[in-house]
């Protein structure tokens, strides 16, 4: 049996807008502060695209998507999702599950964890294991092998300081 893990990390600067949007997992949130970046600077996509690849033993998304390329400016992160599940198709790989922590303090992710979850299970449906088809059933299924958590720094550090917020995700890939 073939399995491969990996890690992705992101992190972006955190500041305070009503223009720029805030985009979690996919997600936009309805809050005073958004994240900084040349992209949409959506942390969880692109942790998650980061662990995906990085156990298929891929680049990071930089090599992809540069942040220097200005046809990636304020680019939809879901690009960068549906980049990583071609790659992983190709591969032969499924997703057994996936493992998101989200940390800072602000804003708070409870109330949108469901949301981000459906997202995810979405944006990851044909990829999951035991996914065949893609209806809302497979859907819920896709759901259970996603878990966010959400944890803060108890005020230390940047994230304390509500100047970031920062993903870590893991992923544990199956072959077909």
């Amino acid at each position: 049996m073939d399995l491969r893990t990996g890690v992705g990390i992101d992190f972006h600067r955190l500041i305070k807008s009503t223009k720029r949007p805030l985009f979690l997992g996919g997600v936009e949130l309805a809050e005073d502060v958004a994240l900084l970046g040349h992209s949409d600077a959506d942390i969880v996509l692109h942790a998650v695209s980061d662990a995906i690849l990085g156990a298929l033993g891929k680049a990071d998304i930089g090599e992809f998507f540069p942040n220097q390329d200005p046809m990636n400016k304020d680019l939809d992160s879901k690009k960068i999702i549906a980049l990583t599940v071609e790659e992983l198709q190709k591969a032969g790989f499924q997703i057994s599950n996936l493992d998101i922590s989200i940390i800072g303090e602000k804003p708070k992710i409870s109330p949108h964890r469901h949301k981000i979850c459906q997202s995810l299970a979405i944006l990851l449906t044909s990829v999951i294991v035991s996914s065949e088809t893609e209806n809302s059933e497979n859907r819920e299924e896709s759901k259970s092998r996603i878990a966010v958590k959400a944890t803060s720094t108890e005020k230390m550090g940047a994230l304390g300081r509500e100047e970031g917020l920062a993903c870590i995700a893991n992923v544990l890939l199956i072959k077909k």
